[in-house]
């Protein structure tokens, strides 16, 4: 008994014990995953923006909470409303230009060798399927226009009462689950650290792409900009992939447009874009302790999406990330390079 004791009184053992406690409470709100998901962004990310602006303006926190959620809701509703629809009815015309553009014979030898090698992996089967799951996503507004009502209000109610919030909380240090609270308190400062900031840094970089992708498409005299500029923001809050998979609409539409010209200054374009997130952008906001290698960043993203959908495809790296910190896996090169700094000093 004493031994037993002793082994439930073991630290690890507790962490572990509560880990898989929140594991199982997660996999029960399963279904509430999305509205889970989305009131933690806006949390997180309102908080961030607030912040902000409060260094910078002194004023009283409440109204720039509730200035910034009057204007996030505004913009949502106006997306969803204006062109939501308007990329559903695109998607849907680029699909059926996409099984033209591979059925009907070329003058160019090389458009027609594109093709024969597409038809030959039998591309645009695998095509059709992503873009049906995206359109069921996009057609069924109604759902999401509520879940993100939900998550929205919800992290209203959070922000403005985040002081008597965390107050409350706080009293079960002195209660008779303490033990629990104490390790529920590290996974989540852990989480907030890892997720939340890999989730920031995602944000800002599907933005600048789709910025600086709308600025390149503007010049080259793409239509339904504002169209093409939302779908390369939710395709850029893919890492790495959601550039790549950006090329492939776009190079069909640069196409139609003007020819093999365009699809060489589309290339030109994402390959500047990528090289820009690769080596400027994910090095200066991406702060874990962790470089995932692209290969291990594909894994993810792969079994993320099959696993768990979209949202696989969005919150599967960050999700890694935190359980790398909470791991204790870090970068050897920085480990040396911190050694190198202490020694010198």
């Amino acid at each position: 008994m004493k031994e037993l004791n002793s082994f439930l009184q073991n630290r690890s053992v507790r962490r572990v014990g509560v880990f898989l406690l929140i594991a199982f409470v997660l996999y029960l709100l399963r279904s509430q995953m999305n509205i889970i998901l989305l009131t933690f962004i806006f949390s997180y990310l309102i908080t961030r923006l607030e912040n902000f602006i409060l260094r910078r303006i002194s004023i009283y926190r409440q109204i720039i909470v509730l200035l910034l959620y009057v204007v996030i809701a505004a913009v949502i509703v106006f997306v969803f409303v204006k062109y939501i629809p308007v990329l559903a009815d695109q998607i849907n015309q680029l699909v059926k230009f996409g099984n033209h553009f591979l059925t009907t014979d070329s003058n160019n030898d090389f458009i027609n060798y594109i093709i024969g090698l597409a038809n030959q992996f039998d591309i645009m089967k695998y095509t059709e399927q992503g873009v049906s799951m995206i359109l069921t996503y996009l057609t069924n507004v109604g759902t999401v226009l509520m879940n993100v009502f939900i998550a929205l209000m919800l992290s209203l109610f959070f922000s403005l009462g985040k002081e008597h919030l965390i107050s409350f909380t706080n009293q079960f240090s002195t209660s008779k689950i303490a033990f629990i609270y104490e390790e529920v308190k590290f996974f989540g400062s852990k989480f907030v650290a890892t997720f939340g900031k890999v989730i920031e840094a995602q944000f800002i970089i599907a933005l600048v792409n789709a910025v600086l992708t709308t600025i390149a498409l503007w010049i080259l005299g793409f239509p339904q900009l504002m169209t093409l500029s939302i779908m390369v923001f939710l395709l850029g809050l893919i890492p790495v992939a959601g550039v790549i998979i950006s090329l492939v609409p776009l190079t069909i539409i640069g196409y139609s447009i003007g020819g093999l010209e365009y699809i060489f200054y589309i290339l030109i374009v994402v390959i500047i874009i990528h090289a820009l997130e690769s080596y400027v952008l994910n090095p200066k906001l991406m702060s874990a302790k962790t470089n995932l290698p692209v290969f291990y960043t594909f894994i993810i993203l792969i079994f993320g999406e099959h696993f768990f959908g979209i949202w696989g495809l969005i919150v599967g790296i960050p999700v890694v990330m935190f359980f790398l910190d909470v791991l204790g896996v870090t970068n050897q090169e920085e480990d040396e390079q911190l050694k190198d700094t202490i020694s010198h000093t």
